[in-house]
């Protein structure tokens, strides 16, 4: 017989003292809790500081039956009332109510779980989070790591209950775990509540409310991040599994916000086994955001550009969240030694192989082939296409719109059909499957009225006269300051008059260039940041761009180097601003001092030359 599982007896009482806790809500229900929680949808916590006043002695009942409900529905925040029994009660007696109301609401969940194996559809959909943070666990004591979860502010509390509930702890253990780990966000929600109060009653000014709040958040943040990073989480230190990778994405998705949240198809993904390499198509920034939002078995790493991994502060939490990183374009084995032994831990690693963002929408080309490489790390490959991050944050605009993001697994390549495979067959594979044309099927419409602003720093010549650095952009338009053309960009995305796409216009661009690619000269005065070797001090120059033919080559009044062509596989730019590349182990930021636009046609002359380069190597 299994002695977790509850005697005929225990299953009474519990269902009795369910019953007695229901027959009390209700009892609540119609005076004060449905009022109440009114309140709380609105937000009105004055209001609800009146209302618990008001009620006297009941309003003490309230604070431990709305505390205890908002742990067994998970959903409902504990802040409101904590603040809320702050603002109300003195501290000892605010603290000591909402104490109770967890320990009641984490009894419930327990009587839930063990005796009538209820699952909670909010629980679910948080189970994920917490089944990767256990994943780094190597000290598997559910009480150790039960008091880590108490300290992430990602994690509710009802979630931790649901989870407390499934383990084989004793109900002793389990409530006193509970009550104690609920204490620390317990009393920096009261003690806002109480400055809260003080600020009511005038006896605060708003700018030291602020402050304490702030203060108090703050303290807490710092008393969680050392508990899990000393304690807790030590082990994990420097991989996916580490409170710092944690805490990069939580500030991701208040960076960017929860809508809008990716429609995932990662159905494949539910038949591979970690670790695996995942391999993407590249159209805005947050594409790593919409990429760790996906069903992985574990926290994925990503592979990214070594610039992000040298700053101060960016260096640091990087290497503590086992972030790997590469010079963009530039040839290195470090990070292929990096890649393999993050795999040999069982993480899975992401890759954006274009290695840039895409100017138009459609896939780029690799730069860099890395068939070779991939079939020889013996895992598999996951290949996912991403749509509608293009026109949602598209590199050329500064406003991001929150519109419809689409993530398909497309194909997943066992390892053992990889073996079968050389790697430039499998380099054709990547790019069939990751290709994408995001004007020929928009995702959802797009009715904004400044779709065009910034567009013409990728769209730099008319394709109507061929004005190179005519054409401006106003709202939805885009006119040319030479013949006096104007395309307009509809809800699909779609120009009025030929070339119909952003991606036909880019067409005409490269068209235009072809005929130049045998002889051309660019130069321009750029003024230059360099950001020093590994995190080194940045400097500022005043230097010259030279482009032709047969490489890159810049010269200032302290450094002068050159790039030859087939050295430089691409060149990445940011619209309108500036285009960058590594030189011993420098990263240089070229920012032209004159007509900005021409920061597209650099990349794009790269681009058509590395072409050809490729077509004539494989004629």
């Amino acid at each position: 017989m299994n002695k977790n599982k509850p005697s005929l007896k225990e299953r009474v009482v519990m269902l009795l003292l369910l019953a007695a806790i229901l027959l009390i809500f209700a009892f609540f229900l119609k005076d004060i809790l449905i009022p109440f929680l009114r309140l709380e949808l609105r937000n009105d916590v004055e209001g609800a500081r009146e209302l618990l006043v008001d009620k006297g002695w009941l309003g003490f009942f309230t604070v431990t039956l709305v505390e205890a409900l908002q742990m067994v529905v998970i959903f409902v925040p504990a802040e409101f009332i904590q603040i809320s029994s702050g603002l109300s009660y003195p501290f000892y007696i605010a603290l000591l109510l909402c104490d109770l109301g967890v320990c009641l609401g984490a009894s419930i969940i327990f009587v839930l779980v063990r005796t009538f194996h209820v699952h909670n559809e909010a629980y679910e959909m948080t189970r994920r989070r917490i089944d990767r943070l256990s994943a780094g666990v190597h000290d598997r004591n559910a009480v150790l790591f039960m008091y880590g979860l108490f300290f992430m502010p990602i994690v509710p509390f009802g979630a931790i209950c649901y989870y407390g509930s499934g383990t084989k702890l004793s109900y002793g253990r389990y409530i006193r775990t509970v009550a104690l780990g609920a204490i620390p966000s317990i009393v920096a929600s009261n003690l806002m509540g109480e400055a809260g109060k003080l600020f009511l009653l005038r006896d605060l000014s708003l700018g030291w409310l602020i402050l304490v709040i702030v203060l108090l958040a703050a303290a807490l943040f710092a008393l969680i991040f050392v508990l899990l990073q000393r304690c807790i989480f030590k082990e994990s230190d420097g991989t996916p599994d580490s409170p710092v990778y944690a805490l990069i994405f939580f500030i991701v998705r208040l960076w960017h916000g929860r809508r809008p949240r990716p429609v995932i198809d990662d159905t494949l993904l539910r038949e591979v086994d970690a670790p695996y390499m995942v391999l993407a198509n590249h159209q805005s920034f947050f594409d790593f955001y919409y990429i760790y939002q996906m069903d992985h078995p574990r926290n994925p790493t990503f592979l990214v550009n070594e610039f992000y991994c040298t700053r101060p502060v960016l260096r640091s939490m990087a290497k503590r969240a086992g972030i790997l990183s590469k010079k963009l374009f530039t040839p290195e084995m470090a990070p292929a030694m990096t890649i393999l032994r993050t795999l040999r831990r069982g993480y899975p690693v992401v890759i954006f192989p274009e290695g840039r963002l895409s100017p138009d929408g459609r896939t780029n080309p690799i730069a860099e082939p890395g068939g070779a490489f991939y079939r020889r790390l013996g895992v598999d490959l996951v290949l996912v296409k991403i749509r509608g991050a293009y026109f949602s944050a598209p590199k050329w605009r500064k406003r991001r719109y929150r519109s419809e993001v689409r993530l398909t697994v497309e194909e997943v390549i066992r390892k053992d059909e990889l073996r079968a495979m050389s790697g430039e067959e499998l380099d054709r594979r990547i790019e069939r499957v990751l290709w994408n044309d995001e004007s020929a099927s928009p995702v959802c419409a797009y009715p904004q009225k400044d779709k065009a602003a910034g567009l013409e720093n990728v769209l730099y010549r008319c394709p109507d006269c061929g004005g190179l650095y005519t054409v401006t952009s106003r709202g939805n338009e885009l006119r040319c300051g030479a013949c006096g053309s104007v395309h307009a960009l509809g809800d699909d995305y779609r120009f009025s008059a030929p070339p119909y796409t952003i991606g036909e216009w880019y067409d005409t661009l490269r068209e235009a260039e072809k005929p130049l690619l045998g002889d051309f000269r660019l130069e321009t005065e750029v003024d230059t940041l360099i950001h020093g070797a590994n995190g080194g001090p940045n400097r500022k120059e005043r230097g010259t761009c030279i482009l032709d033919p047969g490489g890159f080559a810049y010269r200032s009044d302290s450094v002068s180097f050159s790039v030859p062509m087939d050295k430089l596989p691409a060149l990445a730019y940011s619209s309108g601003a500036e285009f960058e590349l590594y030189h011993e182990n420098e990263l240089y930021y070229f920012y032209p001092t004159a007509q900005r636009q021409q920061c597209a046609r650099w990349a794009l002359l790269v681009d058509l030359l590395a072409q050809r380069r490729r077509e004539g190597e494989t004629t």
